[in-house]
């Protein structure tokens, strides 16, 4: 965004996500929080909420969007002999108990546990290559494929060297054949959002 086209109302801000927000109570109409499972710590999503709940003015809007990465089959293809489910079990268990790779699956009853209402909840498969019959959603999947392919291994280095004990070389290979599952589209893969 240049300088010329940004709103008025619009100014950057940092905040921590993991202590409580230093905003002011009502200080904004909309939050917008987008993929930051893997940043939160585990224990911290009810007070997140709670702080969101805090910040936002009365008849705010909050819009949740998050990624569970255990890889999913429009055909019920993916079985666990496949490198892209393995890699799916192992992202989950490498970070389990510190970040709560099941975060998806959960934002609904949290959201109301923090005093939400109105809360709709929506899965959207978000195709990891170009599967599919819909235009749309096969644009969608060809648009990202290369972001699946990087994302495999960006997530998966740290946490399975430090949390699970793989060599370098395990992580590579398990990443190749990942991605090569990816990239199959008989696979119909996606990732629930």
């Amino acid at each position: 965004m240049s300088p010329d086209d940004t709103p008025q109302n619009f100014w950057p801000q940092l905040d921590d996500i993991n202590r409580n927000f230093t905003f002011e109570p009502n200080t904004f109409d909309l939050v917008h929080s987008r993929l930051v499972g893997g940043g939160i710590n585990r224990t911290r999503w009810p007070s997140y909420l709670r702080d969101i709940k805090r910040v936002l003015r009365p008849g705010g809007w909050v819009q949740l969007v998050e990624c569970y990465y255990m890889c999913q089959s429009d055909n019920g293809s993916i079985t666990e002999s496949h490198a892209i489910r393995q890699w799916s079990n192992n992202y989950i268990r490498s970070i389990d108990g510190i970040k709560d790779p099941r975060i998806p699956l959960q934002l609904h009853n949290l959201c109301t546990a923090a005093g939400f209402v109105n809360v709709e909840s929506k899965m959207i498969p978000l195709p990891l290559c170009a599967w599919s019959t819909d235009p749309r959603q096969r644009r969608i999947g060809q648009a990202n494929t290369e972001n699946t392919s990087q994302l495999l291994s960006t997530l998966s280095i740290f946490p399975f060297a430090r949390r699970l004990g793989m060599s370098v070389q395990e992580i590579e290979v398990l990443v190749a054949r990942a991605r090569a599952d990816a990239a199959n589209p008989n696979l119909r893969a996606y990732f629930p959002l």
